[in-house]
């Protein structure tokens, strides 16, 4: 049928031809996995806080010679003019100054703003090498109980349980305190720090080991592990090319969360006399040293806020790359 004019076509709307006049779009980006996290941990702001302490202090303690250079005095070095001889303690009770930025020492007069930098190098060294040696131990040990299972699980879940069981403070007291101040060519500082981090590091990873070895029970059963198999692929291939990229999130959350647990232990191995030994400064020792001047308020506040707020941060920021890394697990 031939529609005239005036009639009900003429008064509907024209449409226009999309593809007539398009203006070309920008293309969509994509985003992998990586910065899909990224985003998430940038937007929680007290993980971004915590994160940024923790930068904060890695750089204090690697540039820690500078700093003291620029605002303190060598950490050792004895300040007796500012002592009060009747009392043993700082003139004016904490000898605070421009100078002196958290006071002196009871005693000797030791700076301890610069006792506190060096501290850090400590901590962080034998905390960050320790947590390096259980991971690498815990992962390896997790991954290949939970792939083969059997006789090899068995094995290596026993002695994780071993190693659990064990009384780990009482052993390192021991184990440290009967070791001679010269062994397996190494020396005062350099055998002390290797020590700790072979005590801390090698018997924690039972802890890292169980979680990894949850995580493989799991992902053995995936479809992309049977599609490997099915293709020919050995035991090994699998374990680094298709399970290892899977758990590289939670080894990595739970590592942030390891470092502060070892900086507390190595804190409380020096606290107790077994760590790193005087006069190198460590926090663990100055408080150990305080403890004698509970009356000085700065010598126990500064060491302990170190500590208090180092591990804050590492739980505050391991915490946000948890939620960020795994978002179905967030609470």
């Amino acid at each position: 049928m031939v529609v005239g004019p005036g009639t009900v076509s003429d008064q509907l709307p024209v449409v226009p031809d999309p593809a007539e006049g398009a203006v070309p779009g920008k293309a969509v980006e994509g985003r992998s996995l990586g910065r899909i996290a990224w985003n998430r941990l940038k937007r929680d702001r007290v993980a971004m806080a915590g994160g940024s302490v923790v930068i904060f202090l890695i750089l204090v303690a690697v540039l820690a010679p500078w700093i003291v250079d620029a605002f303190g005095h060598p950490p050792n070095q004895f300040h007796q003019n500012l002592i009060d001889t009747s009392t043993l303690v700082p003139k004016g009770g904490t000898g605070i100054s421009g100078e002196h930025l958290f006071g002196v020492e009871p005693q000797n007069g030791r700076d301890i703003f610069s006792r506190v930098v060096y501290g850090a190098r400590i901590s962080l060294l034998i905390a960050f090498l320790a947590t390096l040696l259980s991971v690498a131990i815990g992962a390896t040990m997790g991954v290949v109980a939970g792939y083969f299972g059997g006789w090899v699980d068995s094995l290596i879940s026993r002695a994780m349980d071993v190693f659990l069981a064990f009384p780990l403070l009482v052993f390192s007291i021991a184990l440290a305190g009967v070791i001679p101040d010269e062994a397996f060519g190494l020396s005062g500082d350099s055998l002390r720090i290797s020590l700790l981090i072979f005590i801390i590091g090698f018997f924690s990873w039972p802890y890292i080991g169980r979680i990894v070895r949850g995580q493989t029970l799991s992902l053995r059963e995936r479809e992309f592990i049977d599609a490997a198999r099915s293709l020919g692929a050995r035991g090994p291939y699998v374990i680094f090319k298709e399970m290892l990229p899977n758990l590289v999130a939670p080894i990595l959350i739970y590592a942030t969360l390891l470092i502060p647990t070892n900086i507390l232990f190595e804190a409380a191995l020096s606290f107790l006399g077994v760590g790193i030994r005087p006069p190198t400064a460590s926090w663990g020792g100055m408080l150990s040293q305080a403890a004698t001047f509970y009356t000085v308020w700065h010598f126990m506040f500064f060491p302990g806020m170190a500590i208090f707020i180092t591990v804050l941060a590492f739980n505050l920021f391991g915490d946000g790359l948890r939620d960020a890394l795994d978002p179905k697990g967030r609470r």
